[in-house]
């Protein structure tokens, strides 16, 4: 597949949120974009569930979820939208599931978690959702990985994790399911970690190269895991700085490449937007060493072997969330005040 040029990428601004959000959760179901719950404009966590219609370049306004939440975990099978966790009104961890089926526009309660948690991570796999890890009402890491069976609204536990964390990043390929990163009260993790789903155990992979919050996670289309950017964690009392850093892990080799086996980004950035579109990495926004929001945005050319500028995005942000539909990077919300 040829590799399209930076001059066929640019933005396009559509129609605005019926407000502003920040923590909302994004899932697609037929091509259509659903946007969960996050914070208004006043921190508070909201209930609002909303469609938005690329076709029609509209938001049309659905059953709002029976539970208030922001940064809850979601996954989608079929025509239905799981949501599990995260934080609540109280602004305390959720046990809270609920099952939203998008032909009935009906929200339905599902069998509640063994415990509260906040920083799930989720994948479907085989008509199951795997949730992994998460932080507890405690503050406190979880190792626990919990199968969801759709059809039965049945929980599982499953071999927990080596490594206790919440907002770890995962990913599945084949039979292995992929943790990386994640954090401990507040900290950044470099614990990399593979389940197999078949064997039912789990092995440890080599460690990230070092401990990074805020920063882009993908997978390339040769199934390698790409940490880029981010806000590096200085040591003893230095501060953390932003770094433009890319650390590449081969899943065929079993190794991260040596430093000059990659590409750093142009612009050091944490917080950003990092998807895979059209076959190239592109990253978009965060926060850096200005005193606002950016709004500059470079693609990863795979032949050149270099960062290309593309168009700047048409609104500064950070803290936004995202996703691809149909080769179209859709971002939306977030922050774009810095105090």
């Amino acid at each position: 597949m040829a590799v399209p040029s930076a001059h066929e990428y640019h933005w396009q601004s559509l129609a605005r949120l019926p407000s502003g959000r920040v923590y909302h959760t994004l899932s697609e179901v037929g091509g259509q974009m659903y946007m969960l719950g996050g914070c208004d404009a006043a921190g508070r966590p909201c209930s609002t569930l909303e469609l938005y219609s690329p076709e029609g370049d509209r938001w049309i306004c659905l059953p709002s979820m029976p539970t208030p939440r922001a940064g809850a975990a979601v996954a989608a099978l079929g025509k239905q939208i799981l949501v599990v966790g995260g934080v609540g009104e109280d602004q305390k961890p959720l046990k809270v599931v609920e099952m939203y089926n998008t032909e009935e526009g009906r929200w339905r309660k599902r069998s509640a978690l063994r415990e509260a948690l906040m920083g799930v991570s989720m994948i479907v796999k085989d008509g199951r959702a795997l949730a992994v890890g998460g932080m507890g009402a405690d503050l406190l890491p979880r190792n626990i990985l919990q199968q969801y069976d759709f059809r039965k609204d049945v929980w599982a536990l499953l071999p927990p994790m080596p490594t206790p964390r919440y907002d770890a990043n995962t990913h599945l390929l084949d039979n292995k399911l992929y943790v990386a990163g994640g954090r401990q009260c507040k900290r950044p993790v470099k614990a990399f970690e593979m389940y197999d789903t078949d064997m039912r155990s789990w092995i440890s992979l080599p460690m990230l190269s070092c401990k990074r919050s805020y920063g882009g996670v993908l997978w390339d289309s040769a199934g390698r895991l790409c940490l880029l950017g981010g806000l590096r964690q200085g040591g003893g009392h230095q501060t953390s700085k932003f770094t433009k850093n890319v650390n590449i892990f081969d899943c065929n080799q079993g190794m991260w490449l040596k430093s000059d086996e990659t590409v750093p980004l142009k612009t050091k950035r944490a917080d950003f937007v990092a998807a895979l579109l059209r076959g190239r990495m592109v990253v978009a926004g965060g926060l850096g060493h200005e005193p606002s929001a950016l709004d500059t945005v470079e693609a990863f050319h795979p032949l050149k072997k270099k960062w290309e500028r593309l168009a700047s995005m048409t609104f500064a942000r950070c803290s936004a969330s995202f996703i691809v539909i149909r080769d179209r990077l859709l971002v939306v919300g977030g922050v774009n005040q810095v105090y």
